[in-house]
């Protein structure tokens, strides 16, 4: 899971506050092998996760777990204050290090899609701390 946008851009996460799905991801993908679980309950992703994973998404390093299609993308949500309430997309790795330096506590959610199947899943959450 390499080359999320936080690590980019210079932020590194506030101690103590990162959360990493990492072994749920692993659970569902067990499941979905072992036919315990459907791919459709699972690929379901938001069209505007879908979208936001083909126009401003980060390539992931490695193919989509559930189809093997290669367009496999990062997206980076950041919520806080005085940004909407659905939160902001982040597109570019110089905007997470401008909100870091910001007043106020900003969590960042790193999310990967893949807009040829709808696979989706929340990989890691922190609060921003600049460097």
């Amino acid at each position: 899971m390499a080359g999320l946008v936080g690590a980019e851009a210079g932020v590194r996460p506030e101690p103590a506050s990162v959360v990493d799905y990492r072994l749920v991801r692993a659970h569902v993908l067990q499941r979905i092998l072992s036919g315990t679980r459907m791919t459709d309950s699972v690929c379901d992703a938001h069209p505007e996760l879908v979208r936001a994973g083909r126009e401003v998404g980060t390539a992931a390093d490695e193919p989509c777990p559930v189809c093997q299609g290669d367009k496999l993308a990062l997206v980076s949500y950041v919520f806080g204050p005085r940004l909407p309430a659905h939160g902001r997309c982040i597109s570019y790795a110089t905007e997470i290090a401008k909100l870091a330096r910001r007043k106020g506590r900003f969590t960042c959610y790193e999310v990967e899609v893949c807009p040829d199947c709808g696979w989706n899943h929340l990989l890691r959450s922190y609060v921003l701390q600049p460097r």
